[in-house]
């Protein structure tokens, strides 16, 4: 089996895809946009070529780089692994005829009014939402629908360029914040209210093989606006509890709906008052390194396991289910260089036997904005076989150890 990767090399994990696919025994030919030489000796030993391009969404040139490959023997599939890369990617694999996640799924799955429209059509129970490219457009549906309302670009990852709004005056704000009142085009949608959380998959043929859940504390809206919180993605164990029945049904409905066939799924969720509702979904696996707390908190590698459900057509090992896991995002005080850190010593060694990993970065660095996400300064990850014992250290953490930072 012959595997053309996109971008091996950013980011960091991306090879971990490839030690996965030489583990099962593929041939990995990277395409990406550094030189061979900024890859280094490590990662060029594990791939069989390399085709270097001006950009990876650049199509013309990424058909010309796979049409070079394929000049030197077949070609069985062609993957990307990040949400920026998964659209112009799938326009190449179809003209290069290769298999995989088709055009009209990965535009449903990047085009957020799109995808909520064929999934409401479906009978999936989600958010009212249009697409607008227009200050009037969005005005009109707040008069249509009410406010609270969520504004975002039409093909957001995650909580990226996200505002809400809750009556007309912020309305106006958050459309000079977005370029909707420039006309750039945004996906408008009814805000739902309710606990958020995440379903991802690894599918095969269009059926999950492995499933996970994970909760957001509090909402990523929030976590993402609020320098004080210490916000966390935790990962359940408890796969056979009361309601998550309902959301793995939503999960393979969703999917089979989009056509998704062999890939890693991530799909976001609200669950409140009004009940189960599906938010979105991409078809490429989590970011900020969820996929190594799957990993830990069910004793495999789920990056070989992803190589075997692409090389294979199967998976090789079932989760053990053995532990809950989690991420506590660590926030400096202030923007800055970080100074230091106050209850970090006694907490490690506290928490020392359900720490996976930390990065505290030292003194002298420079400090990342809120909005940069939670792993853009400091975090500790974490496992239990207790869900809520690990709640409690992941709340002990965030409240103790304090990031301090100065000007």
């Amino acid at each position: 089996m012959h595997v053309i990767l996109v971008e091996p090399r950013f980011p960091a994990n991306q090879r971990q895809f490839v030690r996965g696919l030489r583990e099962v025994g593929a041939r990995v030919t990277g395409i990406g946009e550094a030189p061979p030489e900024a890859l280094g000796e490590e990662l060029l030993g594990l791939l069989h070529g390399y085709e270097q391009v001006p950009s990876v969404c650049h199509e013309e040139s990424m058909l010309e780089a796979v049409r070079r490959v394929q000049g030197r023997g077949r070609v069985d599939r062609l993957e990307a692994t990040v949400e920026a890369h998964i659209l112009p990617v799938a326009r190449v694999r179809e003209e290069a005829g290769i298999p995989g996640t088709t055009v009209r799924t990965a535009f449903l799955c990047r085009d957020k009014p799109a995808m909520k429209e064929a999934l409401r059509d479906a009978g999936v129970a989600t958010a009212r939402s249009t697409g607008a490219g227009s200050a009037d457009a969005v005005r009109r549906f707040a008069a249509e629908v009410g406010f609270p309302l969520i504004l975002k670009p039409r093909r957001a990852a995650g909580a990226a360029g996200t505002f809400r709004a809750d009556d007309a005056e912020s309305l106006e704000r958050a459309m000079a914040e977005c370029g909707a009142d420039r006309g750039a085009p945004v996906a408008v949608e009814e805000f739902v209210e309710g606990h958020e959380g995440f379903y991802d998959t690894l599918c095969v043929d269009g059926k999950p093989v492995h499933d996970f859940v994970s909760h957001y504390y509090p909402n990523v809206l929030e976590a993402m606006r609020t320098r004080w919180i210490s916000p966390q993605i935790v990962v359940t164990n408890r796969m056979d509890a009361a309601g998550y029945g309902e959301l793995k049904d939503m999960g393979a409905r969703v999917i089979r709906h989009l056509g998704i066939g062999t890939s890693a799924t991530h799909m976001e969720w609200f669950f409140g008052p009004k009940g189960l509702r599906f938010s979105e979904i991409g078809c490429r696996p989590p970011g900020v390194g969820v996929w190594d707390l799957y990993s830990a908190a069910n004793d495999f590698d789920l990056y070989r396991e992803w190589a075997a459900a692409v090389a294979l057509g199967r998976t090789t090992q079932p989760p053990s289910r053995r532990f809950s896991a989690g991420m506590v995002a660590l926030r400096p005080d202030r923007d800055g260089r970080i100074t230091g850190y106050e209850g970090a010593d006694a907490i490690l060694d506290r928490f020392r036997e359900w720490i996976l990993d930390a990065h505290l970065p030292p003194a002298g660095t420079p400090t990342q904005p809120v909005e940069g996400g939670y792993m853009a300064n400091a975090w500790v990850r974490m496992r239990h076989p207790d869900y809520d014992a690990l709640l409690g250290m992941m709340d002990f953490v965030g409240r103790n150890l304090k990031v301090r930072a100065g000007g």
